[in-house]
């Protein structure tokens, strides 16, 4: 289950990893609070989530050419150090009372574009920290079991802190728990694979990439999947705040402690995908998980008591997260070298660079019918887009020659 901590490199960026994304998590759920307190408006939260995320529609494919064409590890260093100056510019923002909504639109906005070049770079990073393909799956399964460790944490402590003494300190600790994976970054010893630079435009790579993955369905099918739920299902998170309010009557403390018990069932999902070792059993787990997802969601919308919203933010949290672990080991372990970065990028753009989408959809539709019919709404569309991928497994097995 641990075969993949024998190398150094991932042992450095687990440790990093771990530290800076408790930091991340807090920072999201006091973003969260934060909003809804200055506006009081559902569809500002949607709208702050949109703008936030669209840099990863917009850029995510030419970090892809980047990630295939330079040092990985060098362009980490700088989007790392680039989110760490945005969480204390919030930080300093809040603490001196001087914050207002287009201050937060601003870095929002400014995280985005730093994660657009952040996930498909160091995605396609993983391999090159094992020097090989082995234990692919294992390392993607354990990096999920940290975000999800800090997906407990993070959230936890947040609604500590918020109601305590507000959302200023954990924008602070955010901004302190980068230096860990940047220490961690500079103490690699990483021999890259990409070799020299390549010398096509931008425009010629960018083409290549999406060549690649319409002419390799398997690929194709797992990220248009993902698509689907990030479009229509994961904007759920954007909406909890409204939720915990006007259908709990909770407070930060309560939206924390569901959003933990949602990492905690991504957790246990994880660390049971890190004994996987044949990454091609995962198709079918995609379309299982996804179905799963959406009757999370279905069960939260139904429900306004705490106890039936924990089950469901349970069944959400262990179902998303096997779907986005089998959807990242078999699109790693399919792509080619070459391309691997554009691949991954793809996968960006499915998770992060619909979500702005979603989140404008999820703001809007809540604002007119209610968080509840919301949350409904988006569980029937991802459990039958599970379904769907289902009826082609054996399609996509044989076109894939898995």
């Amino acid at each position: 289950m641990f075969r993949s901590l024998k190398h150094r490199n991932f042992r450095l960026f687990i440790g990093g990893q771990g530290i800076s994304l408790t930091g991340t998590w807090m920072q999201q759920i006091a973003m969260c609070w934060l909003v809804y307190r200055l506006t009081g408006s559902a569809l500002l939260l949607g709208t702050v989530g949109f703008l936030g995320q669209l840099p990863a529609f917009l850029f995510s494919p030419i970090a892809g050419v980047m990630a295939d064409r330079y040092d990985k590890r060098k362009m980490l260093i700088i989007v790392q150090s680039l989110a760490m100056i945005q969480a204390f510019i919030l930080a300093a923002l809040v603490l001196s009372g001087k914050i207002e909504i287009w201050h937060i639109i601003a870095m929002s906005i400014l995280l985005g574009f730093a994660n657009a070049f952040d996930m498909p770079i160091r995605q396609s990073f993983m391999i090159e920290m094992l020097g090989g393909r082995e234990d692919l799956s294992n390392a993607i399964a354990l990096n999920s079991s940290i975000v999800n460790a800090a997906r407990i944490l993070g959230p936890s402590l947040a609604g500590i802190l918020v109601a305590a003494v507000g959302e200023g300190l954990c924008f602070l600790l955010n901004g302190l728990s980068f230096i860990a994976v940047l220490i961690a970054l500079y103490a690699m010893d990483i021999a890259p694979l990409n070799g020299k630079p390549r010398s096509e435009k931008l425009w010629t790579e960018l083409k290549a990439g999406y060549s690649y993955l319409a002419a390799t369905p398997p690929l194709l099918h797992i990220i248009l999947l993902l698509g689907v739920v990030s479009l229509f299902g994961m904007s759920f998170q954007v909406l909890m705040p409204v939720y915990v309010k006007d259908v709990l009557h909770g407070g930060p403390k309560t939206l924390g402690f569901l959003m933990s018990v949602m990492g905690a069932g991504a957790l246990t999902s994880t660390v049971l995908l890190a004994s996987q070792k044949d990454p091609f059993r995962f198709l079918k787990l995609i379309s299982t998980a996804t179905v799963a997802f959406g009757f999370g969601l279905v069960l939260i919308s139904q429900v306004g008591a705490l106890a039936a919203a924990l089950l469901g933010m349970s069944i959400v949290g262990t179902s998303i997260m096997a779907q986005l672990v089998s959807s990242n080991t078999t699109l790693q372990t399919i792509a080619e070298d070459r391309m691997r970065g554009r691949v991954m990028a793809y996968y960006t753009m499915a998770f992060l660079g619909l979500a702005p989408f979603g989140s404008l959809y999820a703001g809007t539709l809540a604002q007119s019918l209610g968080v509840q019919r919301a949350f409904l709404i988006g569980g029937l569309i991802c459990a039958s887009a599970g379904a769907v991928f289902a009826s082609r497994i054996s399609a996509l097995r044989n076109a894939g020659k898995l």
